[in-house]
């Protein structure tokens, strides 16, 4: 895990967020990369001195964030970029050879994942890690992932979840949904899967989702992992942005991975 890059929105919200992502590495050679996007005017004249007050604005939220979290050795470099949040993100992201995105979710709200991390998850490939609001870092000994279908397609897939459980020397505990629309081949696990799990069960449910929560008191993880597949439970989930708390929500990290389109 070498580049990680963390959005900010609300500087007080990004406290805990970046934290958490410094806590995740620390130890390491990791590089953190804080990221702010404020609005553009898009019209000539004095309004244009609008664009260097919210910059500088931008730059001050950063470095306030930055000056409140204990750092532990780790390199973090900030950036405020003018435009919206959703293409700086995807375009830096890219740049920059991410190789996680730690978000914010939304525990004040009726919204779980707000509209800039839910479309991330949508529209690039990038792992994301969101980090529920004042959670604390806890060492991550355990992670419960939860999955329809053991067929993995694309490679590499599974390589953020490896690194952090290497890294923390987890144990993973692999969660097999059985859905009314499972088939026999969501069966078979992918070898990479089985040779990183400790311990492995199924269980019938409707939706992962449901599944996933009885689980979670049974194992008492400390990172969720699931991911986003082509059809399904999750990608129903992210189909316009948000996701409401009245349609998942999590008290733990949860990080998501992509699955092949």
């Amino acid at each position: 895990m070498n580049t990680l890059l963390v959005p900010v929105g609300s500087p007080k919200k990004a406290l805990n967020t970046l934290q958490y992502a410094i806590d995740l590495v620390e130890g390491t050679q990791a590089k953190i990369y804080l990221v702010k996007a404020y609005g553009v005017t898009k019209v000539a004249g004095s309004l244009k001195n609008m664009d260097a007050f919210m910059e500088a604005e931008a730059d001050h939220d950063l470095e306030n964030v930055i000056a409140h979290v204990d750092k532990k050795g780790i390199e973090i470099i900030s950036k405020s970029i003018g435009g919206s949040a959703k293409d700086i993100i995807k375009r830096v992201a890219k740049q920059l050879k991410i190789d996680l995105i730690v978000a914010g979710s939304n525990s004040d709200s009726k919204i779980f994942i707000g509209k800039t991390p839910g479309y991330l998850i949508k529209n690039t490939d990038l792992p994301v890690l969101f980090v529920p609001r004042n959670y604390r870092f806890k060492k991550i000994n355990t992670v419960l992932m939860t999955i329809k279908s053991g067929v993995i397609s694309r490679e590499n897939l599974l390589l953020p979840l490896h690194k952090i459980m290497n890294l923390h020397n987890s144990k993973l505990e692999l969660l097999r949904v059985i859905t009314p629309k499972s088939t026999d081949e969501d069966g078979n696990l992918d070898a990479t899967l089985n040779d990183l799990l400790t311990n492995y069960s199924t269980s019938k449910n409707e939706t992962i989702y449901e599944g996933l929560k009885e689980s979670i008191d049974k194992i008492s993880p400390d990172l969720i992992c699931v991911i986003r597949r082509k059809r399904g439970f999750f990608k129903r989930l992210w189909a316009n942005d948000k996701v409401y708390k009245k349609d998942f929500e999590s008290d733990l990290p949860l990080l998501v991975l992509k699955g092949s389109e």
